[in-house]
């Protein structure tokens, strides 16, 4: 295993390179870089791994898991309060609490359950997160976001009756097929449903989600490394 010592200086400077391959692809797109935020993805990776990269200036994180994120981000979040922590895995109902709690942002609204419980918990906690409905636009019975199809229901769900401001949508492209298909195709959803954030690009194709219109990229792997073995 490769020494902590050893990946926290690579990570920086892997992080300032991620950055600036994401502002040349916005402005080969005719965009403004600073439209695009990046979230470094710190699933698996340990707190002392993170601080190197809060300590260069990066305030934006994602996390999969509730439980994890609960071992490792409160420490860290009375160290740098202006971080910014992003839910980028499912929620489940019986977590909204701690999710509410701990985030800032969920990307992963995909069933009416989660809306109502995430809506009772921010109304309970007086607090408002940044919202996502994460799309499943493959259709893939094995993953999780609502089908295409669902979205204009659950979309006036979060709006109308739940008083949601839901900031736009997010998508994991099938990893058997071209991502620049999805991508468009969450762009093309966004604007039909009347959303303006898209949260989608991962490690090996951020730069043509940027292309795309993506407003929110989640990379993890092309900065931290190769993820632990389990």
């Amino acid at each position: 295993m490769t020494p902590v010592a050893e990946t926290t200086g690579d990570s920086v400077q892997r992080l300032a390179e991620t950055l600036g391959k994401i502002a040349a692809a916005a402005k080969a797109a005719g965009r403004d870089p600073a439209a695009v935020e990046l979230i470094v993805v710190s699933k698996t990776f340990s707190a002392a791994e993170i601080l190197p990269l809060l300590r260069a200036g990066h305030r934006v994180f994602g996390e999969n898991r509730v439980q994890e994120a609960k071992g490792k981000w409160p420490e860290l979040k009375a160290q740098f309060p202006d971080l910014k922590l992003h839910l980028i895995g499912p929620l489940q109902s019986n977590k909204a609490k701690e999710a509410v709690e701990l985030f800032d942002a969920v990307h992963t609204i995909d069933r009416p359950k989660i809306a109502h419980a995430l809506a009772a918990e921010m109304q309970r906690q007086g607090k408002a997160l940044q919202l996502f409905i994460q799309v499943n636009t493959g259709e893939e019975p094995q993953k999780a976001g609502i089908v295409p199809t669902e979205l204009p229901a659950l979309a006036a769900l979060c709006r109308d009756e739940l008083g949601l401001e839901v900031a736009g949508l997010m998508c994991i492209p099938p990893v058997d097929e071209e991502p620049a298909i999805h991508f468009a195709f969450l762009e093309k959803l966004a604007a039909e449903n009347g959303f303006t954030q898209l949260s989608m690009g991962m490690s090996d194709d951020y730069e043509t989600a940027v292309s795309f219109g993506a407003t929110h990229v989640r990379i993890g792997s092309a900065i931290f490394g190769a993820r632990p073995k389990a």
